[in-house]
């Protein structure tokens, strides 16, 4: 989108060329932000979101070993809010790039959150007058937020945004706001940042499993997907933790995970394999055990790959410790029970040849991953080329692994392809050591 010449733009950069974009506010791009700024370099770390933290904000434990994802993620949201040389720009985008290495020009759309951060305290007196309700995005449309809302409780910035869509102007929360911090009229701001280099860290979007019909989601309530259940199973989510059937607020007796929705599919879905979902997908089944060991689960798996460290161990310790059945097969259909209100899962067991038909109270599936879905107009924006599975391209992966065709624009993260958390981490690492070489070179 070409920026208007008669809107003005603000020059934001302390140090001109000195300084680093982060595009994306996920996991490995926080960590590149950090790693950069404890080299002295300033950073703009730019989240389109109202809040950085990505996917890793949304689950509850991370695999192999179980550990609490918040645990893990909250103190580096602290770290980057409270770290001087980082420049957090939430709820914002890139909407134009031109320059060289060592001399960017990035311009920044900020969008209006009609809420001043430097005032609001996130008292959530605002939140408690508000009286309009719609599906919460954070809770994948399970739980419910306001029109004033923070994603979710660590989000960072710690400031409320307005969802003007839905905000019917009522005015109840400029009331009730003691710091004047609520502003209806804030308009959107373009920023001018001077960059020595870049870093693309844009993260991934679960595939879309309603490309899938005859797995049933969409038509039956109690088909979900594997980030609806991580809001179920999470203490924080909408039920508190308690995994229960959406039709009827029961306990499942017996759940089936469908693995690789859309993952490995020429036809349908994505050539490739997303390197995640076998492993997040037993994760699930694990802790579905952990809250109800009397439940029976079920994980319906084309091939279980388990390349990481720790994750044939984790794999053997859902089979033998926690009693989780495998089922070799790619399913073939998910039907209403005619005789109940259950779910069917047919699929051909291919190591014995035989057609089952498998009753569940809940079905999950774990879909496989893809691009952003605005990954092709961030490539287009930075003149750069996508590969042939649609992320950002790298022409040398085995010495280069983060560096583009751009000389100081680096990528890490699932923005290059998929990854899970540790890889995504130290591909955030790579990054930030590339471009902190880039601009110690513009130095000399």
């Amino acid at each position: 989108m070409a920026v208007q010449k008669t809107e003005e733009i603000v020059d934001i950069a302390s140090k001109p060329g000195n300084s680093v974009v982060v595009v994306g506010g996920g996991v490995a791009g926080m960590q590149a932000a950090l790693d950069i700024a404890d080299q002295g370099f300033h950073v703009y770390l730019v989240e389109e979101s109202p809040s950085i933290g990505g996917k890793m904000a949304s689950i509850d434990k991370t695999f192999p070993t179980l550990d609490c994802s918040a645990c893990i993620l909250t103190p580096k949201l602290s770290e980057v809010d409270r770290h001087p040389n980082i420049n957090l720009l939430a709820y914002s985008e890139i909407e134009k790039v031109e320059g060289e290495q060592g001399d960017f020009d990035v311009i920044v759309l900020r969008k209006a959150r009609y809420v001043d951060e430097d005032k609001c305290s996130a008292c959530g007196e605002c939140v408690s007058v508000c009286p309009i309700e719609v599906p919460s995005e954070f809770e994948q449309g399970i739980g419910f937020r306001k029109a004033i809302y923070r994603p979710f409780p660590q989000a960072t910035p710690n400031s409320y945004t307005i969802d003007m869509e839905n905000c019917i102007e009522c005015g109840r929360c400029i009331k009730a706001c003691e710091r004047d911090a609520i502003d209806h009229e804030m308009k959107d701001q373009r920023l001018r940042i001077n960059a020595g280099a870049i870093v693309i860290a844009t993260g991934y979007d679960l595939f879309d499993v309603t490309r899938y019909p005859r797995l049933g989601y969409g038509k039956f309530q109690d088909v979900i997907h594997a980030l609806e259940y991580e809001r179920l199973i999470n203490a924080s989510g909408p039920t508190k933790g308690h995994l229960i059937r959406l039709s009827d607020g029961a306990v499942p007796e017996s759940i089936g995970f469908i693995q690789c929705v859309g993952a490995r599919d020429v036809n349908k879905g994505v050539p490739y394999c997303s390197r995640i979902c076998c492993m997040y997908g037993i994760k699930n089944a694990v802790m579905a055990k952990e809250h109800h060991p009397e439940t029976e689960v079920t994980v319906y798996f084309v091939d279980i790959r388990a390349f990481g460290k720790g994750f044939e161990e984790f794999y053997e310790m859902a089979k033998t410790r926690f009693g989780v059945n495998f089922v070799r097969g790619r399913v073939g259909e998910v039907y209403e029970d005619s005789e109940s209100d259950g779910l069917v899962v047919r699929v051909e067991d291919t190591t014995t040849g035989t057609v089952l038909e498998n009753k569940h109270d809940l079905v999950v599936l774990s879909p496989g991953v893809e691009p952003t879905s605005d990954l092709d107009k961030i490539a287009e924006t930075l003149n750069m080329d996508l590969d042939e599975t649609g992320y950002i391209g790298v022409p040398d992966t085995l010495t280069k692994p983060v560096d583009t065709k751009i000389a100081g624009i680096f990528v890490c993260g699932c923005a290059e392809g998929p990854k899970d958390i540790p890889d995504s981490v130290a591909s955030g690492s790579a990054a930030a050591m590339r471009a902190s070489i880039a601009l110690n070179k513009k130095e000399e």
